[in-house]
Parts: structure tokens; C-alpha cells; sequence
């Protein structure tokens, strides 16, 4: 029963995520990620900061791994602004079947950087939902444009994002995890903004908030998936929005995923499933990489739940 309210509470927590997306596609169209970016954290600092509040550890605020801090700022940055863009000129359901390649990416970062040792089986899982991605991009018959290339950068930064928090997370306070990233990206794309800002009306500053307040419910929705399901039960729902960028896809934007599309979406899908399971047997892996990074992409306007959730579970914060 535990199990299945976790996966309920997955379910919903990914719904809200596309619906989040559905948004960021919607301005989109009429604005510069950067833009949206900027207004989007601006309007979640205040939702932040009430989580942080409960946080009564004494401390600094300076990083103990200032380095890999530092190149965790970098990644978040990239993947916003690409995340964004690829949401607002690709169609939902390809963009997610890119962004799908993540755990892939996290586990082969996760070899150089944690020391994991990945088998034969991971490999295959691995180099098949390459191939997967290559089947949704279909690279010379058809044309490759500049959100393809955001779509697999945002992947390939979120796996190094969410390596790093894996390497360094139970040192480092939850509010440096969570705040240096969030500024990075602030301060960004306030010096972009300058060169690419249009006036916005009521109703579109009204939708930058509630961008800010999906990312940050899914959040919490999140957080109580994983503290009613296991893992390896729960980890598993984030492909759940392949269907709602169908269906949100096609009610919105009129977006019909083609059959390329979907079938490289299956194998990509297959072969991150494959991966959780393997990490999943305890024997098989380490640092069980995949299985640990709870969040869906990391983006600008959501948070990472692992430090909540950990600090939860320990009943204090780090």
C-alpha cells in the first residue's frame, strides 16, 4: 500500500511537471529563455526560502567543495537556458524523449567522477538508448536544428548535475545545494536580460509565477513519493511524462508524435528502466548513481528533493 501511494504521488508530481513545461513552451513562443528564467527564479526565492527556514542547522554559507559547486552552478545554468529552449521550438514529446537519455549520461559520468564500475549489462543498456535517441533525432533524414542540440545539452548537464550532488551532497548543507544554483542562474540571466528583454503584460509575469509555483509543488509531490515508495518503484514514474506530452501536446499545440519518435522513445525508455533494476540489486552497484538522483531534470524553477529528503530521514539537515 505504501508503494502504491508512492507511485500515485509520482504520478501526480510528473503530471505538474508537464504541465509545468506546457507553460514554459507557451511563453516560449513570445520570449527569450533567458527572460523567462529570470522572472521564474525571481518568483521562486520566496517559496524556497520558506523550505530553508526550517532549517535550523548553525552554519556558513561558503561551499565545502567550492569547485564542484562551482562546475554544479555551470550545469544548472546550461540546463535551464537549453531546457527552456528546447521546450519552446521542439515538440514535447521529442524533447522529452532526448532529455529521457539523463540516467544514460549519468552513468557513464558517474565512472570518472564516483569511481563507479559499470558491467556489460549497464553498457548495452547504455549504448542501446543511445541509439535510441539517435532513432528519435534521426540524423540525415531530418533536418537537426539548434533545439536538438539544447534538448542533449540539457541532458548531458543535468547527468553531470546530478553526479555531483551524488559526490558531494551529504558534506555540503542543503541550502548551498540549493541556493548557489538558483543565483547562478539569477544573476546569468540578469545580465542577459538586457540584450533580449520585451515587455511583458500582467498575464505572462502572472504565468512566470506560475511556473515558479508548479516547479515547486511537483517538488513537494515528489518528496512525498519517495517517502511513501521505494525507490526503485518510484523512479521509474518520471517516464510517465512521455504520455502527458502527448496528450498535453496534442491539446495545446496540436502535436503528434511521429512513429520515429515514439519508438525511440521506447528504447530509450527500456533502457533506463533496465539500468534502474540493475542498480536496484545490491551487488551490482556502488554508488547506485541512477537510483539516487530523485529529481527529475533540474531546472531553474524547481528544486532538488535528495537533501530534504535525506535530511528528513536523518531528522536533522546537512
Amino acid at each position: 500500500m505504501s508503494n502504491l501511494r508512492g507511485v500515485l504521488f509520482a504520478l501526480a508530481a510528473f503530471g505538474i511537471f508537464a504541465t509545468h513545461d506546457v507553460v514554459v513552451k507557451t511563453l516560449g513562443m513570445r520570449y527569450a529563455p533567458f527572460q523567462i528564467i529570470f522572472f521564474s527564479v525571481l518568483m521562486s526565492f520566496p517559496l524556497v526560502m520558506l523550505m530553508l527556514m526550517r532549517d535550523p542547522t548553525s552554519g556558513h554559507l561558503r561551499p565545502m567543495h567550492p569547485w564542484w559547486i562551482a562546475a554544479r552552478m555551470v550545469a544548472a545554468v546550461v540546463t535551464s537556458t537549453s531546457a527552456f529552449y528546447a521546450f519552446s521550438v521542439l515538440p514535447l514529446a521529442q524533447t522529452y524523449s532526448v532529455l529521457f537519455a539523463t540516467p544514460l549520461l549519468i552513468t557513464v559520468l558517474s565512472i570518472p567522477i564516483l569511481g563507479e564500475r559499470v558491467g556489460l549489462h549497464r553498457w548495452l543498456a547504455v549504448f542501446i538508448g543511445l541509439a535510441g535517441v539517435i532513432v528519435v533525432l534521426r540524423p540525415g533524414q531530418a533536418p537537426l536544428s539548434l533545439g536538438h542540440v539544447a534538448a542533449l545539452a540539457a541532458a548531458t548537464s543535468s547527468a553531470l548535475a546530478s553526479v555531483i550532488i551524488r559526490k558531494i551532497g551529504r558534506e555540503e548543507r542543503t541550502v548551498v545545494l540549493l541556493i548557489y544554483p538558483m543565483l547562478a542562474n539569477f544573476v546569468v540571466m540578469a545580465a542577459v536580460l538586457a540584450f533580449v528583454y520585451v515587455p511583458m503584460p500582467v498575464i505572462d509575469l502572472g504565468m512566470n509565477a506560475v511556473i515558479s509555483v508548479l516547479g515547486f509543488s511537483a517538488g513537494l509531490f515528489l518528496i512525498a513519493a519517495y517517502n511513501n515508495g521505494e525507490a526503485a518503484v518510484v523512479a521509474p514514474m518520471q517516464y510517465s511524462q512521455i504520455i502527458w506530452a502527448t496528450v498535453l501536446g496534442a491539446w495545446f499545440f496540436d502535436e503528434w508524435p511521429d512513429r520515429m519518435t515514439l519508438i525511440g522513445a521506447a528504447v530509450v525508455i527500456l533502457s533506463g528502466l533496465y539500468i534502474v533494476f540493475r542498480e536496484s540489486r545490491g551487488t551490482v552497484s556502488t554508488n547506485t548513481p541512477v537510483l539516487r538522483t530523485r529529481s527529475r531534470l533540474e531546472l531553474a524553477t524547481t528544486f532538488r528533493v535528495s537533501a530534504f529528503l535525506r535530511r528528513w530521514h536523518e531528522g536533522k539537515p546537512r
